[in-house]
């Protein structure tokens, strides 16, 4: 099984001709399952349908409001949200709104039960609070995410994955609290593995590179790993990380997709 979690920088940057290269990324990977942030989509047209139609994969959506100025920009009906897309069909999905500060962009966790080939599936995307100096918030809504994982994981074939941009790193409060391996979960009982564990030992996974990445050249202060697929422990075997990678670190036909790299993680079945 493979699973894939990419922020698509929603309509900034040369948008139109990033689209073509996203799909080319995410054809050439042939995922069984993304979690994909900052989707676009309107009255006339949704990012995350038009990337299952063209790979043949099932879709729903988590979407939100934008600000008036993008609105101006790009249309009053214009929302921003999560997506998910499934090689096989999606029994449900489930939408829950994350705390956040006053003034700042509301946010949303994701569910999909997926119809995979052993049974039920939780998966779950999302997309934290962006600030730098919002580890805080970040925290109470990891609280609340892992509260709603816990709710849709049990009886399911397969442990929980979720996927996101977090804005957080690997050893930050936010996703300490949430694996639930290095401090006291969220929420007792649910622990989540870093599928980046098993990567190549050396590699850095930075998702959020300024040295390679030309749209991150002037507004990044720093490096970082902040896109993450996280597992719960193995059902049965299933669910087991065989390999970890970064997907969409090159120009597609001179574009670049997105201002993040993609998380690439292969699961048994």
């Amino acid at each position: 099984m493979r699973v894939v979690t990419w922020n698509l920088w929603w309509r900034h940057g040369p948008w139109r001709e990033r689209g073509p290269a996203i799909a080319s990324v995410l054809s050439e990977l042939a995922p069984d399952v993304c979690g994909l942030q900052e989707v676009w989509g309107g009255a006339d047209a949704n990012q995350a349908a038009e990337l299952a139609d063209r790979l043949g994969m099932h879709w729903c959506w988590a979407p939100l409001p934008v600000s008036a100025r993008h609105q101006a920009e790009h249309g009053a009906d214009i929302r921003i949200g999560n997506a998910v897309l499934s090689r096989w069909p999606i029994i449900s999905d489930a939408r829950q709104p994350l705390p956040v500060a006053d003034g700042e962009q509301p946010r949303v966790a994701l569910h999909a039960r997926i119809d995979a080939p052993a049974g039920p599936l939780p998966f779950f995307t999302t997309h934290l609070t962006h600030r730098h100096d919002a580890s805080a918030e970040r925290v109470a809504q990891v609280r609340v995410l892992a509260g709603f994982v816990a709710r849709h994981a049990d009886g399911c074939a397969y442990p929980p994955v979720v996927t996101g941009d977090f804005n957080a790193e690997a050893d930050s409060d936010e996703l300490r609290l949430l694996c639930g391996i290095l401090t006291a979960p969220a929420v007792p009982g649910l622990t989540l593995v870093d599928a980046w564990r098993f990567a190549e030992p050396g590699d850095p996974g930075f998702t959020w590179d300024r040295h390679r990445n030309p749209y991150l050249t002037e507004v990044a202060l720093f490096d970082a790993r902040i896109d993450h697929i996280l597992v719960g422990p193995p059902r049965s075997g299933r669910g087991r990380v065989s390999g970890v990678r970064l997907a969409g670190t090159a120009p597609v036909a001179g574009v670049w997709p997105s201002d993040h790299f993609a998380v690439v993680a292969d699961l048994t079945d």
